[in-house]
């Protein structure tokens, strides 16, 4: 299913590439995060995308815009998918970014990666947004660094299922948002606040769906997967 990217959260490229043999078919893509990149570097990228796979290379650049324009250049080389930064890094980060996948891409005769902004992390919650030091609530926040991240020439958002709606009425029906936070009706949720089912994220307006713990921790991890995608072509047939 193209809406569903898999979680690589894991330590070792064995255990990564042994998950996208058993997934591959069911996942339309796998994202690669901090924790397996870390570990294992560029090559896992490499080596998923030169077989073809869809890699959603989840790293939320954050930094002055130069530096992020490196990093992402480096991405396109890897040749991802699809690639993050932070919105709270204002426009000229992003905006660099943006030039700088655009410019890589067109050196190697290839498509430009998406490239897409964190708004608020799924794992904070109204009191958290307090804390750093934000008065407006999460939805007022969101919207704003969605519409910045638009105006900045981004394809799209990393947000909670919780504010699809706000920001498909401030950004439109082809922005792409995609949406981590996925869990099933009876999972835990560990340390994510904003969570919805897959379905229901669907339902409301998501482009892709990123899920991690509840197809990697399952017993039968294919298994999982192809519930969950069938969930998803339910809701979206219905």
């Amino acid at each position: 299913m193209d809406q569903l990217l898999v979680a690589l959260d894991v330590d070792t490229a064995a255990d990564a590439r042994a998950l996208a043999d058993r997934l591959r078919g069911v996942a339309g893509g796998f994202k690669i995060g901090s924790r397996l990149f870390t570990r294992e570097g560029p090559g896992i990228v490499e080596e998923l995308a030169g077989r073809g796979d869809r890699v959603f290379l989840d790293l939320k650049f954050h930094d002055i815009p130069n530096t992020v324009a490196g990093a992402v250049a480096a991405a396109t080389r890897l040749g991802v998918w699809m690639l993050n930064v932070h919105a709270s890094g204002g426009s000229a980060m992003m905006r660099a970014a943006r030039d700088a996948a655009h410019q890589e891409a067109a050196r190697a005769s290839r498509p430009a990666p998406l490239l897409i902004a964190v708004t608020m992390l799924t794992s904070l919650n109204q009191q958290a947004l307090s804390d750093i030091g934000v008065i407006d609530g999460m939805a007022a926040q969101v919207g704003r660094l969605a519409a910045l991240t638009e105006a900045s020439g981004l394809d799209g958002v990393v947000a909670s299922p919780h504010e699809i709606d706000i920001i498909r009425r401030r950004c439109g029906r082809q922005f792409v948002i995609v949406t981590p936070g996925i869990r099933g009706a009876t999972d835990v949720k560990g340390d994510q606040s904003r969570t919805m089912t897959a379905a229901e994220a669907l339902a409301s307006g998501a482009t892709y769906l990123v899920v991690g713990r509840p197809i990697i921790a399952a017993h039968d991890p294919r298994a999982a997967a192809e519930r969950i995608a069938s969930d998803c072509r339910s809701a979206l047939t219905s």
